[in-house]
């Protein structure tokens, strides 16, 4: 599976993080797939700079974000709607018109009428017929 995660870089004391595309089986600063941005948690406002475009098209081919990476982009990037699978077709929409509503209101009553119909042509089974 593919993951989108915090890759940290900087020097010792001073965190600076890269956010990448990797696989999950591997460790946390080993290879990586693609870099999607980074995050300077150090500055104040923290800096999270990010291509939306990029982590939008991982989403949609089934890249999950970390927990860290989920809370970063809900607290610093604007929200941006997740499209449907790619692989997912499209559902064509249903039109629905005022007129169209009284005839499936009106085809209810007929269904139930028919109902009793069906139950009084079967025949009742006899006791004696049983061997």
């Amino acid at each position: 599976m593919v993951v989108i995660r915090l890759r940290r870089a900087g020097s010792k004391k001073r965190p600076f993080f890269r956010i990448v595309v990797a696989d999950s089986r591997g460790a946390c600063d080993s290879s990586f797939v693609e870099i999607l941005g980074h995050y300077n948690p150090r500055t104040k406002p923290a800096i999270v700079k990010v291509d939306a475009e990029r982590v939008q098209y991982w989403l949609q081919h089934g890249a999950q974000p970390s927990d860290s990476v989920r809370t970063l982009m809900a607290r610093h990037l604007t929200p941006v709607p997740v499209a449907p699978p790619v692989a997912a077709p499209a559902k064509p929409a249903v039109e629905t018109t005022q007129a169209a509503a009284p005839s499936v209101v009106a085809a209810e009553p007929a269904v139930a009428a028919a109902e009793p119909a069906v139950e009084a042509a079967v025949p009742p089974p006899s006791e004696g017929s049983a061997q």
